[in-house]
Protein backbone atom coordinates (compact mmCIF):
# COMPACT_ATOMS: atom_id res chain seq x y z
CA UNK A 1 0.00 0.00 0.00
CA UNK A 2 0.78 3.79 -0.46
CA UNK A 3 0.67 7.44 0.39
CA UNK A 4 -1.53 7.85 -3.07
CA UNK A 5 -3.97 4.94 -2.19
CA UNK A 6 -7.41 6.20 -3.29
CA UNK A 7 -9.20 4.49 0.20
CA UNK A 8 -6.02 6.21 2.23
CA UNK A 9 -6.42 9.63 0.99
CA UNK A 10 -10.20 9.32 0.90
CA UNK A 11 -10.07 8.57 4.75
CA UNK A 12 -7.84 11.01 5.72
CA UNK A 13 -9.91 13.86 3.89
CA UNK A 14 -12.99 12.98 5.11
CA UNK A 15 -11.49 12.43 8.56
CA UNK A 16 -10.30 16.24 8.43
CA UNK A 17 -13.04 17.63 7.00
CA UNK A 18 -14.93 16.92 9.95
CA UNK A 19 -12.57 17.97 12.13
CA UNK A 20 -12.32 21.08 9.95
CA UNK A 21 -15.78 21.53 11.05
CA UNK A 22 -14.55 23.14 14.26
CA UNK A 23 -13.21 26.06 12.28
CA UNK A 24 -16.73 26.91 10.68
CA UNK A 25 -18.50 27.08 14.09
CA UNK A 26 -15.70 29.22 14.96
CA UNK A 27 -16.32 31.49 11.76
CA UNK A 28 -19.92 31.23 12.84
CA UNK A 29 -19.93 31.99 16.28
CA UNK A 30 -17.94 35.29 15.81
CA UNK A 31 -19.58 36.88 13.35
CA UNK A 32 -23.27 35.62 13.82
CA UNK A 33 -23.16 38.92 16.70
CA UNK A 34 -22.88 40.79 13.58
CA UNK A 35 -26.71 40.86 12.74
CA UNK A 36 -27.32 40.98 16.49
CA UNK A 37 -26.08 44.29 17.82
CA UNK A 38 -28.74 46.25 15.64
CA UNK A 39 -31.26 44.87 18.15
CA UNK A 40 -29.80 44.16 21.42
CA UNK A 41 -28.81 47.85 21.79
CA UNK A 42 -32.38 48.96 22.28
CA UNK A 43 -33.69 46.26 24.02
CA UNK A 44 -30.89 46.54 26.65
CA UNK A 45 -30.29 49.88 26.71
CA UNK A 46 -26.67 49.66 25.97
CA UNK A 47 -24.09 52.10 25.45
CA UNK A 48 -21.87 51.84 22.83
CA UNK A 49 -18.66 50.25 25.31
CA UNK A 50 -21.35 47.72 26.41
CA UNK A 51 -22.40 47.09 22.95
CA UNK A 52 -18.44 46.48 22.05
CA UNK A 53 -18.56 44.36 25.03
CA UNK A 54 -21.24 42.17 23.49
CA UNK A 55 -19.27 41.33 20.74
CA UNK A 56 -15.77 41.82 21.82
CA UNK A 57 -16.28 39.57 25.40
CA UNK A 58 -15.76 36.73 23.39
CA UNK A 59 -12.22 37.06 21.70
CA UNK A 60 -11.24 37.78 25.32
CA UNK A 61 -12.15 34.06 26.46
CA UNK A 62 -11.09 32.58 23.12
CA UNK A 63 -7.54 34.27 23.88
CA UNK A 64 -7.42 32.51 27.25
CA UNK A 65 -8.73 28.99 25.49
CA UNK A 66 -5.77 29.72 22.93
CA UNK A 67 -3.22 29.29 25.72
CA UNK A 68 -4.42 26.71 27.45
CA UNK A 69 -6.06 24.35 24.62
CA UNK A 70 -2.42 23.01 23.79
CA UNK A 71 -1.43 21.84 27.04
CA UNK A 72 -4.74 20.38 27.61
CA UNK A 73 -4.80 18.48 25.01
CA UNK A 74 -1.46 17.06 25.42
CA UNK A 75 -2.62 15.79 28.27
CA UNK A 76 -6.15 14.58 27.84
CA UNK A 77 -6.33 13.82 23.87
CA UNK A 78 -6.79 16.26 20.77
CA UNK A 79 -10.18 14.63 20.01
CA UNK A 80 -12.03 15.43 23.51
CA UNK A 81 -10.91 18.82 23.78
CA UNK A 82 -12.37 19.27 20.21
CA UNK A 83 -15.80 17.69 21.75
CA UNK A 84 -15.70 19.57 24.78
CA UNK A 85 -15.02 22.37 22.20
CA UNK A 86 -18.66 21.33 20.23
CA UNK A 87 -20.22 21.20 23.40
CA UNK A 88 -19.39 24.40 24.63
CA UNK A 89 -20.55 25.99 21.45
CA UNK A 90 -23.71 24.23 21.98
CA UNK A 91 -24.63 25.48 25.47
CA UNK A 92 -23.48 29.15 24.76
CA UNK A 93 -25.54 29.03 21.74
CA UNK A 94 -28.71 28.13 23.66
CA UNK A 95 -27.83 30.25 26.54
CA UNK A 96 -27.08 33.20 23.99
CA UNK A 97 -30.41 32.68 22.79
CA UNK A 98 -32.72 32.28 26.15
CA UNK A 99 -30.15 35.28 27.55
CA UNK A 100 -32.92 37.51 29.54
CA UNK A 101 -30.27 40.47 30.13
CA UNK A 102 -26.79 41.34 29.19
CA UNK A 103 -24.85 39.71 31.63
CA UNK A 104 -25.83 36.57 30.83
CA UNK A 105 -24.99 37.38 26.91
CA UNK A 106 -22.09 38.36 27.52
CA UNK A 107 -21.18 35.54 30.10
CA UNK A 108 -22.88 32.85 27.56
CA UNK A 109 -20.62 34.52 24.12
CA UNK A 110 -17.53 34.25 26.48
CA UNK A 111 -18.28 30.57 26.98
CA UNK A 112 -18.75 30.31 23.20
CA UNK A 113 -15.17 31.87 23.28
CA UNK A 114 -13.60 28.97 25.11
CA UNK A 115 -14.91 27.02 22.41
CA UNK A 116 -13.44 29.53 19.52
CA UNK A 117 -9.80 29.59 20.98
CA UNK A 118 -9.93 25.73 21.29
CA UNK A 119 -11.54 25.04 18.01
CA UNK A 120 -8.73 27.41 16.22
CA UNK A 121 -5.52 25.35 18.12
CA UNK A 122 -6.66 22.26 18.04
CA UNK A 123 -8.22 21.47 14.75
CA UNK A 124 -5.50 22.11 12.44
CA UNK A 125 -2.92 20.46 15.23
CA UNK A 126 -4.84 17.38 14.62
CA UNK A 127 -5.35 17.50 10.47
CA UNK A 128 -1.74 17.92 10.70
CA UNK A 129 -0.78 15.15 13.11
CA UNK A 130 -2.84 12.60 10.89
CA UNK A 131 -2.79 13.86 7.24
CA UNK A 132 0.28 13.01 5.25
CA UNK A 133 2.84 15.07 4.30
CA UNK A 134 1.91 15.32 0.25
CA UNK A 135 -1.17 16.81 1.17
CA UNK A 136 -0.30 18.18 4.38
CA UNK A 137 -1.02 22.15 3.56
CA UNK A 138 -3.86 21.42 1.76
CA UNK A 139 -5.98 19.36 4.29
CA UNK A 140 -4.77 22.16 7.48
CA UNK A 141 -5.84 24.90 4.57
CA UNK A 142 -9.47 22.87 4.68
CA UNK A 143 -10.04 24.76 8.66
CA UNK A 144 -9.07 27.50 7.21
CA UNK A 145 -11.62 28.13 4.83
CA UNK A 146 -14.09 26.25 7.12
CA UNK A 147 -13.44 28.98 9.14
CA UNK A 148 -14.38 31.69 6.32
CA UNK A 149 -17.34 29.81 5.32
CA UNK A 150 -18.78 30.01 8.52
CA UNK A 151 -18.65 33.67 8.89
CA UNK A 152 -20.42 33.29 5.74
CA UNK A 153 -23.20 31.04 6.80
CA UNK A 154 -23.55 33.56 9.55
CA UNK A 155 -24.08 36.85 7.52
CA UNK A 156 -26.56 34.59 5.12
CA UNK A 157 -28.69 32.87 8.08
CA UNK A 158 -28.77 36.06 9.54
CA UNK A 159 -30.90 37.58 6.55
CA UNK A 160 -32.93 34.52 5.68
CA UNK A 161 -34.21 35.04 9.15
CA UNK A 162 -34.62 38.80 8.52
CA UNK A 163 -36.42 38.10 5.75
CA UNK A 164 -38.83 35.17 7.28
CA UNK A 165 -39.74 37.74 10.07
CA UNK A 166 -41.44 39.58 7.12
CA UNK A 167 -43.11 36.30 6.37
CA UNK A 168 -46.65 35.78 6.82
CA UNK A 169 -46.62 31.87 6.91
CA UNK A 170 -48.32 30.43 10.17
CA UNK A 171 -45.57 28.05 11.13
CA UNK A 172 -42.41 31.07 10.35
CA UNK A 173 -45.11 33.21 12.94
CA UNK A 174 -45.48 30.91 15.19
CA UNK A 175 -41.37 30.41 15.88
CA UNK A 176 -41.72 34.36 16.41
CA UNK A 177 -38.74 35.06 13.65
CA UNK A 178 -40.23 38.88 14.13
CA UNK A 179 -40.40 39.20 17.95
CA UNK A 180 -36.99 36.92 18.59
CA UNK A 181 -35.03 37.18 15.72
CA UNK A 182 -31.95 37.63 17.18
CA UNK A 183 -32.11 35.27 19.67
CA UNK A 184 -33.12 33.07 16.28
CA UNK A 185 -29.75 34.30 15.17
CA UNK A 186 -28.21 32.88 18.17
CA UNK A 187 -29.69 29.72 19.00
CA UNK A 188 -29.21 28.60 15.30
CA UNK A 189 -25.49 27.65 16.12
CA UNK A 190 -26.51 25.13 18.23
CA UNK A 191 -27.33 23.13 15.43
CA UNK A 192 -24.24 22.81 13.78
CA UNK A 193 -22.44 22.08 17.37
CA UNK A 194 -24.62 18.86 18.05
CA UNK A 195 -23.18 17.60 14.44
CA UNK A 196 -20.00 18.31 14.92
CA UNK A 197 -19.99 16.53 18.36
CA UNK A 198 -22.18 13.60 16.96
CA UNK A 199 -19.67 13.05 13.96
CA UNK A 200 -16.40 13.76 16.06
CA UNK A 201 -17.76 9.97 17.60
CA UNK A 202 -16.47 8.56 14.46
CA UNK A 203 -13.03 10.49 14.19
CA UNK A 204 -10.22 8.73 15.75
CA UNK A 205 -7.41 10.40 18.21
CA UNK A 206 -4.29 12.20 16.56
CA UNK A 207 -2.23 8.88 15.81
CA UNK A 208 0.95 11.44 17.44
CA UNK A 209 -0.93 11.54 20.65
CA UNK A 210 -1.26 8.09 20.87
CA UNK A 211 2.31 7.44 20.38
CA UNK A 212 3.08 10.47 22.70
CA UNK A 213 1.12 8.14 25.86
CA UNK A 214 2.95 4.82 24.49
CA UNK A 215 -0.41 3.53 22.77
CA UNK A 216 1.72 2.85 19.46
CA UNK A 217 -0.80 0.00 18.21
CA UNK A 218 -4.16 2.11 18.84
CA UNK A 219 -1.72 4.48 16.68
CA UNK A 220 -0.71 2.23 14.25
CA UNK A 221 -3.65 1.01 13.19
CA UNK A 222 -5.17 4.60 12.60
CA UNK A 223 -1.94 5.35 10.78
CA UNK A 224 -2.38 2.09 8.41
CA UNK A 225 -5.55 3.67 7.47
CA UNK A 226 -4.27 6.45 6.73
CA UNK A 227 -0.95 5.92 4.78
CA UNK A 228 -1.07 2.64 4.34
CA UNK A 229 1.02 -0.10 6.08
CA UNK A 230 4.24 0.64 4.28
CA UNK A 231 3.66 4.30 4.81
CA UNK A 232 2.70 4.10 8.56
CA UNK A 233 6.03 2.02 9.26
CA UNK A 234 8.20 4.76 8.50
CA UNK A 235 5.96 7.42 10.39
CA UNK A 236 5.97 5.34 12.94
CA UNK A 237 9.53 5.87 13.29
CA UNK A 238 9.99 9.58 12.39
CA UNK A 239 7.16 10.10 15.30
CA UNK A 240 9.62 8.00 17.87
CA UNK A 241 12.34 10.01 16.66
CA UNK A 242 10.84 13.50 16.81
CA UNK A 243 9.43 12.53 20.40
CA UNK A 244 12.94 11.28 21.92
CA UNK A 245 14.66 14.78 20.11
CA UNK A 246 11.57 16.84 21.76
CA UNK A 247 11.98 15.30 25.09
CA UNK A 248 16.13 15.32 25.19
CA UNK A 249 16.48 18.75 23.85
CA UNK A 250 16.74 22.41 25.49
CA UNK A 251 13.42 24.20 25.41
CA UNK A 252 12.95 28.11 24.49
CA UNK A 253 12.16 30.55 26.86
CA UNK A 254 10.34 33.93 26.65
CA UNK A 255 13.35 35.60 27.73
CA UNK A 256 14.86 34.49 24.85
CA UNK A 257 12.50 36.73 22.41
CA UNK A 258 14.07 39.56 24.46
CA UNK A 259 17.72 38.64 23.55
CA UNK A 260 19.33 41.63 21.31
CA UNK A 261 19.27 39.04 18.76
CA UNK A 262 16.15 38.83 18.18
CA UNK A 263 15.33 42.11 17.58
CA UNK A 264 14.55 42.38 13.77
CA UNK A 265 12.39 39.05 14.23
CA UNK A 266 10.45 39.95 16.95
CA UNK A 267 9.94 43.89 15.36
CA UNK A 268 8.71 41.68 12.39
CA UNK A 269 6.52 38.90 14.22
CA UNK A 270 4.65 41.58 16.74
CA UNK A 271 4.14 44.07 13.71
CA UNK A 272 2.81 41.60 11.16
CA UNK A 273 0.09 40.59 14.83
CA UNK A 274 -0.81 43.85 15.60
CA UNK A 275 -0.84 44.80 11.80
CA UNK A 276 -3.31 42.17 10.95
CA UNK A 277 -6.27 43.37 13.37
CA UNK A 278 -5.19 47.33 13.63
CA UNK A 279 -6.50 47.83 9.98
CA UNK A 280 -10.51 46.76 11.27
CA UNK A 281 -10.83 43.53 9.37
CA UNK A 282 -12.78 42.58 12.55
CA UNK A 283 -14.97 45.89 12.80
CA UNK A 284 -16.34 44.92 9.40
CA UNK A 285 -16.69 41.28 9.79
CA UNK A 286 -18.99 41.81 13.36
CA UNK A 287 -20.21 45.00 12.38
CA UNK A 288 -21.01 44.95 9.11
CA UNK A 289 -24.71 45.13 9.36
CA UNK A 290 -24.01 48.62 11.41
CA UNK A 291 -21.40 50.34 8.96
CA UNK A 292 -23.69 49.65 6.07
CA UNK A 293 -26.80 51.17 7.75
CA UNK A 294 -24.12 54.17 8.25
CA UNK A 295 -24.37 54.81 4.41
CA UNK A 296 -28.29 54.81 4.36
CA UNK A 297 -29.24 51.48 3.15
CA UNK A 298 -32.22 49.99 5.40
CA UNK A 299 -32.17 46.73 7.41
CA UNK A 300 -32.56 44.13 4.94
CA UNK A 301 -30.13 45.45 2.08
CA UNK A 302 -27.79 46.70 5.08
CA UNK A 303 -27.98 42.61 5.96
CA UNK A 304 -27.87 41.60 2.16
CA UNK A 305 -24.12 43.48 1.66
CA UNK A 306 -23.14 41.40 4.54
CA UNK A 307 -23.49 38.78 2.59
CA UNK A 308 -21.17 39.92 -0.21
CA UNK A 309 -18.47 40.48 2.56
CA UNK A 310 -18.65 36.75 3.65
CA UNK A 311 -18.55 35.52 -0.50
CA UNK A 312 -15.96 38.44 -1.33
CA UNK A 313 -13.95 36.80 1.90
CA UNK A 314 -14.48 33.08 1.14
CA UNK A 315 -13.31 34.02 -2.89
CA UNK A 316 -10.07 35.71 -2.27
CA UNK A 317 -8.89 32.96 1.01
CA UNK A 318 -8.99 30.60 -1.84
CA UNK A 319 -7.37 32.46 -3.87
CA UNK A 320 -4.37 33.27 -1.76
CA UNK A 321 -4.00 29.41 -0.42
CA UNK A 322 -3.34 29.18 -5.07
CA UNK A 323 -1.26 32.33 -4.94
CA UNK A 324 1.10 31.82 -1.50
CA UNK A 325 3.90 29.64 -2.60
CA UNK A 326 3.66 31.25 -6.19
CA UNK A 327 4.02 34.91 -5.59
CA UNK A 328 5.70 34.72 -2.51
CA UNK A 329 4.54 35.98 1.14
CA UNK A 330 5.92 39.70 1.40
CA UNK A 331 4.91 40.17 -2.46
CA UNK A 332 0.87 39.35 -1.15
CA UNK A 333 1.44 41.73 1.77
CA UNK A 334 2.60 44.51 0.40
CA UNK A 335 -0.15 44.54 -2.96
CA UNK A 336 -2.91 43.40 0.20
CA UNK A 337 -2.27 45.80 2.69
CA UNK A 338 -1.91 48.97 -0.44
CA UNK A 339 -5.07 48.12 -0.99
CA UNK A 340 -6.14 47.91 2.23
CA UNK A 341 -5.02 51.87 2.48
CA UNK A 342 -7.05 52.88 -0.70
CA UNK A 343 -10.51 50.89 0.96
CA UNK A 344 -10.08 52.67 3.91
CA UNK A 345 -8.92 56.27 2.39
CA UNK A 346 -11.77 55.69 0.55
CA UNK A 347 -13.98 55.19 2.90
CA UNK A 348 -13.01 58.04 4.96
CA UNK A 349 -13.78 60.11 1.69
CA UNK A 350 -16.69 59.66 1.25
CA UNK A 351 -18.27 59.70 4.53
CA UNK A 352 -16.35 62.75 5.01
CA UNK A 353 -18.42 64.10 1.82
CA UNK A 354 -21.66 62.55 2.52
CA UNK A 355 -24.33 65.40 3.91
CA UNK A 356 -28.01 64.59 5.83
CA UNK A 357 -31.50 66.43 5.50
CA UNK A 358 -34.19 65.96 6.78
CA UNK A 359 -37.07 66.34 4.41
CA UNK A 360 -40.98 66.73 5.47
CA UNK A 361 -41.66 64.05 2.54
CA UNK A 362 -38.52 61.55 3.73
CA UNK A 363 -40.21 61.71 7.23
CA UNK A 364 -44.01 61.25 6.23
CA UNK A 365 -42.60 57.39 4.60
CA UNK A 366 -41.34 56.74 8.23
CA UNK A 367 -42.65 54.60 11.22
CA UNK A 368 -45.01 56.25 12.95
CA UNK A 369 -43.91 55.53 16.06
CA UNK A 370 -41.29 58.63 15.73
CA UNK A 371 -42.22 61.58 17.24
CA UNK A 372 -42.09 63.71 13.60
CA UNK A 373 -43.18 66.72 15.44
CA UNK A 374 -40.18 66.92 18.05
CA UNK A 375 -38.19 66.88 14.57
CA UNK A 376 -39.60 69.83 13.01
CA UNK A 377 -36.55 72.50 14.26
CA UNK A 378 -34.20 70.38 11.80
CA UNK A 379 -36.59 69.67 8.85
CA UNK A 380 -34.34 71.55 5.13
CA UNK A 381 -31.57 71.64 7.49
CA UNK A 382 -28.11 70.29 5.98
CA UNK A 383 -25.55 68.42 8.57
CA UNK A 384 -22.08 68.16 6.49
CA UNK A 385 -21.49 65.13 9.16
CA UNK A 386 -22.87 62.13 10.95
CA UNK A 387 -21.78 63.15 14.41
CA UNK A 388 -23.66 66.03 14.10
CA UNK A 389 -26.60 64.84 12.38
CA UNK A 390 -26.91 62.06 15.39
CA UNK A 391 -26.67 64.68 17.91
CA UNK A 392 -29.03 66.74 16.74
CA UNK A 393 -31.64 63.88 16.66
CA UNK A 394 -30.76 62.97 20.04
CA UNK A 395 -31.13 65.87 21.48
CA UNK A 396 -34.51 66.50 19.65
CA UNK A 397 -35.98 62.63 20.08
CA UNK A 398 -34.01 61.79 23.48
CA UNK A 399 -31.35 59.37 23.65
CA UNK A 400 -33.92 56.30 23.59
CA UNK A 401 -35.61 57.11 20.75
CA UNK A 402 -32.82 57.87 18.59
CA UNK A 403 -31.01 55.01 19.47
CA UNK A 404 -34.84 53.23 18.40
CA UNK A 405 -35.01 54.71 15.18
CA UNK A 406 -31.34 55.93 14.05
CA UNK A 407 -30.86 53.86 11.05
CA UNK A 408 -34.33 54.97 9.41
CA UNK A 409 -33.62 58.28 10.04
CA UNK A 410 -29.88 58.23 8.50
CA UNK A 411 -31.50 56.37 5.73
CA UNK A 412 -34.25 59.19 5.19
CA UNK A 413 -31.32 62.32 5.73
CA UNK A 414 -28.18 60.63 3.97
CA UNK A 415 -27.06 62.03 0.19
CA UNK A 416 -23.70 59.90 -0.57
CA UNK A 417 -22.27 57.52 -3.41
CA UNK A 418 -23.23 54.26 -1.92
CA UNK A 419 -21.83 51.91 -4.65
CA UNK A 420 -18.18 53.51 -4.06
CA UNK A 421 -18.72 52.66 0.25
CA UNK A 422 -19.64 48.95 -1.16
CA UNK A 423 -17.00 48.53 -3.44
CA UNK A 424 -14.46 50.02 -0.76
CA UNK A 425 -15.80 47.86 1.97
CA UNK A 426 -15.69 44.66 -0.56
CA UNK A 427 -12.50 45.93 -1.76
CA UNK A 428 -10.86 45.91 1.67
CA UNK A 429 -11.91 42.46 2.23
CA UNK A 430 -10.76 41.02 -0.53
CA UNK A 431 -7.43 43.09 0.13
CA UNK A 432 -7.26 41.76 3.51
CA UNK A 433 -8.29 37.98 2.52
CA UNK A 434 -5.39 37.41 0.36
CA UNK A 435 -2.91 39.18 2.32
CA UNK A 436 -2.83 39.78 5.73
CA UNK A 437 -5.63 37.11 6.58
CA UNK A 438 -3.74 33.69 5.35
CA UNK A 439 0.25 34.84 5.29
CA UNK A 440 0.32 35.82 8.94
CA UNK A 441 0.13 32.16 10.03
CA UNK A 442 2.19 30.98 7.30
CA UNK A 443 5.23 33.98 8.59
CA UNK A 444 4.59 32.54 12.38
CA UNK A 445 5.83 29.27 10.88
CA UNK A 446 9.12 30.43 9.25
CA UNK A 447 10.11 33.54 10.89
CA UNK A 448 10.83 32.21 14.23
CA UNK A 449 14.12 29.77 15.40
CA UNK A 450 13.10 26.55 15.94
CA UNK A 451 13.97 26.16 19.68
CA UNK A 452 11.72 28.77 20.46
CA UNK A 453 9.47 28.50 17.69
CA UNK A 454 6.34 27.47 20.05
CA UNK A 455 6.52 30.30 22.82
CA UNK A 456 7.04 32.76 20.00
CA UNK A 457 4.11 31.91 17.96
CA UNK A 458 2.03 31.83 21.60
CA UNK A 459 3.37 35.39 22.39
CA UNK A 460 2.63 37.26 18.66
CA UNK A 461 -0.56 35.57 18.88
CA UNK A 462 -2.11 36.74 21.92
CA UNK A 463 -0.59 40.47 20.95
CA UNK A 464 -2.74 39.55 17.78
CA UNK A 465 -5.88 38.40 20.06
CA UNK A 466 -5.39 41.22 22.40
CA UNK A 467 -5.57 43.92 19.59
CA UNK A 468 -8.18 42.46 17.95
CA UNK A 469 -10.04 42.69 21.43
CA UNK A 470 -9.60 45.89 21.82
CA UNK A 471 -10.84 47.07 17.67
CA UNK A 472 -14.32 45.19 18.81
CA UNK A 473 -14.44 46.89 21.77
CA UNK A 474 -14.18 50.27 20.92
CA UNK A 475 -15.70 50.46 17.11
CA UNK A 476 -19.02 51.11 18.14
CA UNK A 477 -17.87 54.00 20.61
CA UNK A 478 -15.23 55.30 17.87
CA UNK A 479 -18.23 55.88 15.90
CA UNK A 480 -20.69 57.52 18.07
CA UNK A 481 -17.54 59.70 19.13
CA UNK A 482 -14.98 60.07 16.20
CA UNK A 483 -17.55 59.50 13.42
CA UNK A 484 -17.02 57.36 10.27
CA UNK A 485 -14.39 59.48 8.48
CA UNK A 486 -12.06 59.54 11.45
CA UNK A 487 -13.01 55.38 12.24
CA UNK A 488 -11.85 54.96 8.88
CA UNK A 489 -8.68 57.30 8.54
CA UNK A 490 -7.40 55.98 11.23
CA UNK A 491 -7.34 52.15 10.47
CA UNK A 492 -6.05 53.46 7.02
CA UNK A 493 -3.04 55.19 8.78
CA UNK A 494 -2.72 52.45 10.62
CA UNK A 495 -2.23 50.50 7.35
CA UNK A 496 0.29 52.88 5.91
CA UNK A 497 2.26 52.20 8.98
CA UNK A 498 2.71 49.00 8.68
CA UNK A 499 3.28 48.81 5.08
CA UNK A 500 6.50 50.87 5.40
CA UNK A 501 7.48 48.16 8.32
CA UNK A 502 6.79 45.36 5.85
CA UNK A 503 9.12 47.16 3.49
CA UNK A 504 12.03 48.30 5.57
CA UNK A 505 12.27 44.91 7.60
CA UNK A 506 10.66 41.73 5.91
CA UNK A 507 12.48 39.43 3.66
CA UNK A 508 10.63 37.46 1.74
CA UNK A 509 10.61 33.67 2.77
CA UNK A 510 9.48 32.15 0.13
CA UNK A 511 11.50 29.30 -1.70
CA UNK A 512 14.16 29.62 1.54
CA UNK A 513 14.74 27.27 4.67
CA UNK A 514 14.47 27.32 7.87
CA UNK A 515 17.62 27.77 8.45
CA UNK A 516 18.24 30.17 5.97
CA UNK A 517 15.38 32.11 7.14
CA UNK A 518 17.51 32.04 10.54
CA UNK A 519 20.18 33.21 9.77
CA UNK A 520 19.02 35.98 7.81
CA UNK A 521 16.62 37.60 11.17
CA UNK A 522 18.62 35.81 14.22
CA UNK A 523 21.75 38.44 14.53
CA UNK A 524 23.78 37.04 17.05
Amino acid sequence: MNTNQPQSIFYVFYVSIIVALGGFLMGFDASVISGVVKFIEPEFNLTKIQLGWAVASLSLTATFAMITAGPLSDKYGRKVILKIAAALFFISAIASAFAPNFLTLVLARMLGGLGVGAALIIAPMYIAEIGPAKYRGRMVSLNQLNIVLGISVAFFTNYLILQAADSDTQWVQSLGFAEWNWRWMLGIEAIPAVLYFLCLAIVPESPRWLMMKGRTEEATVILNKALGEQNAEQEIKQITDNINLEQNKIKGSFMDLLKPSMRLVMIVGISIAILQQITGINAVFFYAPMIFEQTGLGTDASFMQAILVGITNVVFTLIAIALIDKIGRKSLLVVGVTGIIVCMFSLAYQFNAATYTLTAQALSSLSTEINIQALQPIIGSTFTSDLAFKSAISDLLGAGQAMQFESALVSAAIQMNGTIILVSILGFVACFAVSLGPVMWVLFSELFPNRIRGIAISFVGLINSGVSFLVQLVFPWELANLGATMTFAIYGGFAFVGLLIILKFLPETKGKSLEELEAILVKE
